[in-house]
C-alpha cells in the first residue's frame, strides 16, 4: 500500500493503493516509457482496445494507433517527452485509435508525465475513455443539419 497525501492526519484516514486504484479504474491506463512502448496496460485498456495486458506489454504504442495518424502522433510524443511540456493534462484529445479486431474507434484522453531520477520525463500516462458512440452522434447530428441547410438553401 502507497499512502497517499489526501486523508494523513485526519480521523478515519486509509492507505490508498494505488496501483489496486489504476488496475480498477473505469477509464483505461495505459503508461509508456520514452520510446513509445508499453508499461502499464490495466483492464480498462484490454476491454477498450481488446489487446490483453499480456499482448500490449513491452509493444510499441503503435499497436493502438491508426497507421495514417502515427507520423503526427510520434512527431507530438517525442516533442512532449524532449520539453516535458504538454497541454493535455488538462485538456481532453480527441483521436482515432484501433481496436485489436481493426475497427476504428475514437477515443478521448488526457495524460499526465512520469519523471525519472534527473526530473526529466521518462513516461506519459494516458487516461482513456472510448468516445466512439458520442462521435458517431455527433457525426449523424452534422449530417443533419448539414441536409436541413441544404433544404432550406434549396427550397
Amino acid at each position: 500500500m502507497v499512502a497517499g497525501n489526501q486523508g494523513r492526519g485526519h480521523p478515519g484516514a486509509i492507505a490508498i493503493d494505488f496501483e489496486a486504484l489504476a488496475r480498477g479504474a473505469g477509464d483505461a491506463i495505459v503508461v509508456a516509457d520514452a520510446e513509445g512502448r508499453i508499461l502499464f496496460w490495466n483492464a480498462a485498456a484490454e476491454r477498450i482496445f481488446g489487446f490483453s495486458a499480456d499482448e500490449a506489454l513491452g509493444a510499441s504504442l503503435d499497436l493502438i494507433i491508426p497507421a495514417r495518424y502515427r507520423e503526427r502522433h510520434w512527431s507530438g510524443f517525442r516533442a512532449v517527452m524532449q520539453t516535458g511540456v504538454t497541454r493535455y493534462g488538462a485538456e481532453v484529445l480527441r483521436v482515432p485509435a484501433v481496436h485489436k479486431d481493426r475497427r476504428s474507434l475514437s477515443i478521448a484522453f488526457t495524460v499526465c508525465l512520469l519523471p525519472g531520477a534527473d526530473g526529466k520525463p521518462a513516461a506519459i500516462a494516458a487516461f482513456v475513455r472510448d468516445d466512439t458512440a458520442r462521435w458517431q452522434e455527433e457525426r449523424e447530428l452534422r449530417r443533419r443539419v448539414a441536409e436541413l441547410e441544404r433544404k432550406r438553401r434549396l427550397g
